[in-house]
């Protein structure tokens, strides 16, 4: 037995030798795998050509809504940059302005689906996304048997334009929320995914406020942008009897399909940005919380609630977006600046001595970029 055990030590030795060295060259393994994953770049970052066409598309785009929808550039840029980021939009005007005609006008140039919801107080949340029916199926030789199915609702569109949000009842605003956020629908026991893109344009009159139901904080924060609709100049008007009275109809031409622009998308989120640029936009947020000290004496003395982690996502995402539109591919301080009104205007609650004394969220946003500090 001794001479056995004798006889059989050199080959465990061997044996360990090679697993030592199998387990060397594995740590090796793994340690260069990891450092490979280390020293890859995070995203692919898009090439010129992609850059290119970004910027060509948008040009194209914006020149087709201006061109149809007359005296409202400002307008239809900020429009842009939401959808280019992926993001719904509040617009805010009184009656007769072209809200509707540019969420149109934008369907048609991306030949998308669209869809328009006239909000009322008796609309029903199965009225937007759909509901259950019975129907009758046929089954061979036994005739025919009743199945339920569902029916989709309107929500099931490309661009979804919610006319006069807020004269619906909170019941039926919430209909939008799961859309907008998860870009799911869920009805009984099944969730259903939305088309993909999918946007929101919803629409309120701020003049007529009776019978209306203000749309909750939690539904505002949804909406990347609120843009304002302003009433047209002079010389807009005069454009706008000289386009829509005569016998000739516009329509916009087909600028870029709904796969294109999900590709566009891809292309804004891409863009780099700065890490100083970064703490400047957390610096602004920030400075909307009349609770921090660095918040100017204006917000803690007129503003309730400060803009959530969503309006840094807008100030940011947006912030790209104008940064290609400007033939650029690094976001400024400046382009921060220049996106924080709508981005920020409707995440700002004021309290009740700002209802009082009239104060805007424009002028608190205008004080809050005065006094950040941009080192």
């Amino acid at each position: 037995m001794a001479n056995t055990s004798e006889n059989n030590i050199p080959a465990i030795a061997s044996e360990m030798q090679e697993t030592d060295a199998s387990l060397h060259n594995g740590h090796q393994e793994t340690a260069a795998a990891e450092a490979a994953v280390l020293t890859e770049p995070q995203g692919n970052e898009p090439d010129e050509a992609a850059i290119t066409q970004f910027i060509e598309t948008a040009q194209h785009l914006e020149n087709e809504l201006t061109s149809i929808v007359v005296g409202q550039e400002r307008v239809i840029r900020e429009l842009l940059l939401a959808l280019l980021a992926g993001g719904h939009v509040l617009l805010e005007g009184v009656p007769g302005l072209g809200k509707t005609l540019l969420v149109r006008t934008l369907a048609d140039s991306l030949a998308l689906k669209f869809a328009r919801i006239q909000f009322t107080p008796d609309l029903m949340p199965a009225d937007i996304v759909g509901t259950t029916i019975v129907t009758e199926q046929s089954d061979g030789a036994s005739g025919s048997r009743r199945v339920f199915s569902f029916q989709p609702g309107p929500i099931f569109a490309n661009i979804v334009l919610a006319d006069e949000v807020n004269r619906a009842t909170p019941k039926t605003q919430s209909a939008l929320l799961e859309g907008m956020q998860e870009r799911t629908v869920s009805v009984g026991d099944a969730t259903r995914p939305l088309p993909r893109p999918f946007f929101v344009l919803a629409t309120q009159n701020p003049l007529e406020m009776e019978g209306t139901y203000p749309l909750p904080e939690a539904q505002l924060d949804r909406f990347l942008l609120k843009i304002l609709v302003n009433f047209p100049k002079a010389e807009d008007l005069l454009r706008i009897i000289d386009t829509t009275v005569g016998t000739q109809t516009l329509r916009a031409r087909q600028v870029a399909s709904g796969e294109q622009l999900l590709h566009l998308i891809e292309t804004a989120r891409a863009v780099p940005v700065a890490t100083h640029v970064k703490e400047y936009a957390v610096r602004l947020l920030l400075a909307t919380h009349p609770d921090q000290d660095d918040a100017p004496e204006q917000v803690r003395k007129y503003v309730r609630y400060g803009a959530s982690p969503r309006g840094l996502q807008a100030l940011i995402m947006t912030a790209k977006v104008l940064a290609l539109l400007e033939g650029r591919y690094n976001v400024s301080q400046e382009d921060l600046q220049v996106v924080a009104f709508p981005a920020l205007r409707h995440r700002i609650i004021l309290n009740f001595d700002g209802l009082a004394d009239g104060i805007t969220s424009e002028t608190l946003i205008q004080t809050i970029i005065e006094e950040t500090d941009t080192d």
